[in-house]
């Protein structure tokens, strides 16, 4: 896996992003008019998955609020395909005038190590605006299996090496690489078997046809609660607030495990500061309300916005994490 981005131009983009996080501070505090009348018509915001999905529900939320916001229409627009990506390069190929922005997942963050074509660059087609969400994935298993725990799930694969399949909602989304770099810490070995979206995965999984799953707290808990599925553990370096109950994977077994599922927002490269530096002011506000707190909770998810700048180096940082884990685990397009 090459670098992400070369020396150059990382304190190009470096001195780069510090100009738009002082400019997005003083944009929250100078009048609208200043980002030179931005937007002046509506907003697409490019969802890259079926309607439905956490990342959907985020985009939705949102909207509602940016358009109250600005006085401008924030509309979703869903192209799912290839993972993620398909939408993902449509944006990449939009005009960069802010009128076209992309929800950025964890699955973008491992494309670049696990596809060879990818018809876009995240370092060098999209400038980041801000974080949107954080939350942890949730471990489900068939209600029949004999694993109450993770350390129970770590010997019953161990005992069983290959045959314990995980489900996942597609190759080289969060729901598959977390897997993966559980297996390769726990030292175990499980079958992969993607699937088209988390709930056909799900499906599976209360059927017996796959063991368990990684999957979200927003598809898997009410699965949980029916008793139609087992929870084990959550992902996150610390117990979700979504469902407290649930201890950690690190503290139930497999110490130093973490795996997290978020969201960011992303313009094509080339948008005008004062742009990016509009929509992180407003997005700073409406991450900040209550409702706003509120409603990601209850779907598993966080609050997270932060600077252009904090955001391009927590891509950075998830782009090499995953990469790793997609060398160690030796994770492939199956």
């Amino acid at each position: 896996m090459h670098a992400f981005r070369s020396s150059s131009l990382h304190h190009h983009r470096r001195r780069l992003l510090a100009a738009l996080g002082t400019a997005a501070c003083l944009a929250a505090a100078a009048p609208a008019g200043q980002a030179q009348g931005y937007p002046n018509k509506p907003v697409r915001l490019v969802v890259a998955y079926p309607p439905g999905g956490a990342t959907d529900i985020v985009a939705h939320v949102l909207a509602q609020k940016l358009s109250e916001q600005t006085g401008q229409q924030f509309i979703v627009d869903n192209r799912p395909g290839a993972g993620g990506n398909t939408g993902a390069e449509w944006a990449a190929r939009s005009a960069p005038d802010g009128y076209t922005l992309v929800l950025a997942t964890t699955a973008h963050a491992i494309s670049p190590a696990l596809f060879k074509n990818l018809g876009y660059k995240l370092d060098k087609d999209f400038a980041p605006v801000s974080q949107l969400t954080s939350g942890p994935l949730v471990i489900v298993v068939h209600p029949g299996l004999p694993a109450n725990d993770v350390t129970e799930l770590i010997a019953l694969a161990k005992a069983r090496p290959g045959v314990l399949n995980f489900a996942s909602s597609g190759n080289g989304q969060s729901t598959h690489l977390a897997a993966e770099l559980f297996a390769s810490m726990a030292g175990v070995k499980m079958t992969h078997i993607p699937y088209k979206g988390s709930a056909p995965a799900l499906t599976d999984v209360m059927g017996g046809q796959a063991q368990l799953m990684f999957d979200t707290i927003l598809s898997a808990m009410p699965q949980v609660k029916a008793g139609k599925l087992k929870a084990l553990a959550v992902t996150s370096a610390k117990r979700s607030g979504a469902a407290p109950e649930l201890p950690t994977v690190a503290e139930s077994g497999l110490p130093g495990y973490e795996a997290i599922a978020w969201n960011g927002l992303l313009a094509p490269a080339g948008t005008p500061p004062e742009v990016i530096a509009r929509l992180n002011a407003e997005l700073k506000k409406a991450l900040a309300l209550p409702e706003v707190k509120d409603r990601f909770e209850a779907q598993g998810f966080a609050a997270a916005w932060n600077t252009p700048e904090a955001f391009d180096d927590f891509m950075n940082a998830q782009v090499k994490k995953w990469a790793q884990v997609v060398q160690v685990s030796g994770a492939t397009l199956d």
